[in-house]
């Protein structure tokens, strides 16, 4: 009777010890199934104070995949002073004591090109916006808006300079809350244009027609200056939100730019530094198909969130603040017990085969063969189990993903109490809600499943067969 028979037989013929097996064996799939697809799920959330209007989509940077590329990139620099990947590390001396210093600069901060232009490309996007960041600029020769009763001492003096692509797909303007009163808005493809607040016009005695000039803001003795035309005035309903605290960044010092002004005037032309990027929709009724195309774009969308119409954002869980983290330890956690039960039940697996293994033994059956049948039994019923955990993963892991997303809302709740009180924001902050979870199940997390099970049945039955095989027959049968 060859191996194969001999193993289903034992199975059949013991089904407590084969039952108790299939079972730890299906548990132990279904965890780590759901600790893999928690670390990749897809999070639902909804941004009510960052929504993007009209039939559109909005990209944004995402803030937990920033943090974690400086981690990589400090890890690579080694405690060493340079620079990678517009990464900057350097070790200063302060009243004697050293210490390190970092930044980034816009080649690390910006969003990029390329994936705006694929994005761009994609069936049912009419037409898109980029737009920079607000770019703190001194103003010359003409006189920025401030609070008299305002020390503006830490203040840098200057006036912000947003730069868009297509001026009529700024937010402020879809929103409705910015609007043009004299002139126009600037057209794609213009140069050295801007249009100005109605304050900073009537302080400034400015037309439309005329030009201001900009110079470096944090170098004050550089004395190169840009200039641009005013092609339009604009009005608010509400006061813009400042990007920074401070009169450089209020309201009516905002300057709205052509896309490339802000990094000539900065000091730094041909090193832009992108904050977010307007898709709209041609057709509003195709709206969710566009959408789903649209992810389905090929580029890293880890380093970015992308919020609908309706303010909800679409990310990975691994740039969910420390999912990613989370799933992998839960990973770890679930293949160290699962080495230790398994070891557990085939030692008990030997231990009540004693007398059948000393029987083979002394009939000349080699040890080798005795163990691959036992091998042969628990693969066995392990695939059984495994494919039937299969079946149950998706639900499984869609509840455990749900967990550990309310585990890292608890938690930043809890950290928001401690901090009350204790930090102030010139602005209102983004309140984002989680509306939806979806932890999906790939054919390589099966194989990752089905390869890592085995390996763990592998490993505990030779461990646990040695104990029993290095015996001899003789010492086997007395001991019964």
């Amino acid at each position: 009777m060859n191996g194969f028979r001999l193993a289903w037989r034992s199975v059949i013929r013991k089904p407590v010890k084969s039952i108790l097996l299939f079972v730890t064996v299906f548990t132990i799939s279904l965890l780590l199934l759901s600790g893999m697809s928690s670390g990749k799920a897809t999070i639902q959330m909804q941004d009510n104070t960052r929504q993007a209007i009209g039939a559109g989509l909005l990209l944004e940077e995402n803030e937990a995949d920033r943090h974690r590329r400086i981690d990589a990139l400090t890890e690579q620099l080694n405690h060493k002073e340079g620079t990678l990947g517009g990464y900057h590390q350097e070790i200063i001396t302060l009243n004697g004591v050293e210490s390190w210093r970092t930044w980034t600069d816009n080649s690390f901060e910006t969003l990029l090109v390329e994936d705006i232009e694929k994005i761009a490309d994609t069936e049912g996007i009419a037409d898109y916006n980029i737009t920079t960041v607000a770019t703190a600029v001194r103003p010359v020769d003409f006189i920025r808006i401030e609070d008299e009763d305002v020390d503006q001492y830490s203040d840098l003096g200057g006036v912000s300079l947003i730069g868009n692509r297509d001026m009529s797909m700024d937010s402020n303007f879809l929103s409705g809350n910015a609007f043009i009163t004299e002139g126009r808005m600037i057209e794609t493809g213009e140069k050295d244009v801007c249009v100005i607040s109605a304050e900073l016009a009537e302080k400034n005695q400015l037309e439309v027609g005329n030009r201001i000039r900009f110079g470096n803001c944090r170098d004050k003795k550089d004395s190169a200056v840009h200039e641009a035309e005013i092609v339009g005035i604009y009005q608010v309903n509400q006061p813009i939100a400042p990007y920074m605290f401070g009169d450089t960044y209020r309201s009516e010092n905002i300057i709205f730019t052509d896309l490339d002004f802000p990094e000539k005037a900065d000091g730094k032309p041909g090193d832009p530094l992108y904050e977010k990027a307007y898709f709209k929709i041609a057709d509003v009724n195709e709206y969710e198909a566009v959408k789903i195309r649209v992810m389905e774009t090929d580029i890293a969308w880890e380093r970015y969130d992308l919020i609908d119409n309706n303010g909800n954002m679409n990310t990975l869980s691994a740039n969910f603040n420390e999912m990613e983290k989370y799933s992998k330890i839960l990973v770890w956690v679930i293949s160290g017990a699962s080495l230790i039960i398994l070891f557990l039940i085939f030692q008990f697996w030997m231990k009540s085969r004693n007398r059948e293994i000393g029987i083979m033994l002394s009939m000349g059956t080699s040890k080798m063969r005795i163990l691959a049948q036992i091998m042969a039994e628990a693969l066995m019923i392990a695939a059984a189990a495994v494919l039937i955990s299969f079946s149950a993963a998706p639900k499984v892991s869609g509840l455990t993903a749900d967990y550990l997303v309310e585990q890292q809302i608890q938690s930043a709740e809890e950290q928001d109490l401690l901090n009350q009180g204790k930090v102030a924001f010139s602005y209102e902050q983004s309140e984002q809600s989680v509306v939806g979870v979806r932890a999906e199940i790939t054919s390589g997390m099966l194989a990752q499943d089905a390869s890592g099970i085995a390996l763990l049945i592998t490993i505990s039955v030779c461990v646990s067969g040695i104990a029993i095989l290095k015996r001899n027959p003789r010492d086997i049968l007395q001991n019964l």
